[in-house]
């Protein structure tokens, strides 16, 4: 985990729904338990600004730093796909783009990766597909002319799915997950509220990655006894494990306060 991954975290997990703001000392100390110091932080806060995830604000507690709304966007609708709060229902149509030219070599890269955050898979090196359209499919595009559109798929949509996604493989690494992270989950009982933070960061870090390759796919479109929701019930039964111990850690940063340990 990186110092930037981890306040992209931070903000979407935990300080969006706070306002979507703290100041940097706060920072600093929610980051500490995840073994990161002031200037890594400070550097990785400098570098959102200047790509314009953060915006530098005055609050009470002293300098800190807001979401702007592109944040807010990007951070809710992967808390959508995180936690699963989005509409369920499908209405069988498939979100369509098709690419008019291909860009450089590292520029397609971006656009590839950034497509596939979105939620879209490629069926080819220029027609990508998702099951919702994405309200940063514009911004993600910038310059790069498109055709976009909704459309039925004249076949079944099951086989549709598999091509733009290799959910064999994905299915595997779901299970994977589980068997990697049931014993760490299970060493971590809530009484320290600082290691509870940094687990349920670490886990939630790991889970995160899944963004990049799982669209959210509606359940008629899966496998039979898909994996993602065992893994999804896993994440979410730790994750509820901890809030209460996470909130303790949160709103002594939050406050001014440090680490809070039992002293049990």
């Amino acid at each position: 985990m990186r110092a930037r991954s981890a306040l992209f975290d931070v903000y979407g997990g935990y300080l969006r729904g706070r306002g979507g703001a703290a100041a940097i000392a706060a920072l600093v100390r929610l980051l500490e338990p995840l073994d990161f110091g002031a200037p890594a932080i400070r550097t990785a806060v400098s570098r959102m600004v200047r790509q314009g995830w953060l915006t530098p604000v005055r609050l009470p507690e002293g300098p800190g730093y807001a979401l702007t709304p592109r944040a807010e966007r990007r951070l809710d609708e992967a808390g959508a796909r995180i936690y699963r709060t989005g509409p369920s229902t499908w209405d069988g149509r498939w979100h369509v783009v098709v690419l008019e030219e291909l860009p450089g070599r590292g520029e397609r890269d971006r656009l590839a990766s950034s497509l596939r955050l979105l939620g879209y898979g490629p069926l080819g090196s220029t027609t990508w597909v998702s099951p919702r359209p994405s309200p940063e499919l514009a911004e993600v595009l910038g310059e790069v002319r498109a055709r976009v559109f909704h459309g039925a798929h004249d076949g079944p949509d099951a086989e549709l799915a598999a091509q733009a996604w290799d959910l064999d493989e994905l299915g595997a690494d779901y299970t994977a997950f589980v068997a990697a992270w049931t014993p760490v989950m299970a060493a971590v009982d809530g009484s320290d509220p600082a290691a509870a933070f940094a687990s349920s960061q670490r886990l939630l870090h790991a889970w995160r990655k899944f963004l990049f390759r799982d669209p959210g796919l509606p359940v008629e479109l899966l496998p039979e006894g898909w994996p993602g929701t065992a893994a999804a019930e896993f994440f979410d039964r730790h994750t509820a494990r901890l809030a209460p111990a996470v909130t303790r850690f949160l709103d002594a940063c939050l406050s001014g306060g440090g680490k809070q340990r039992s002293t049990a």
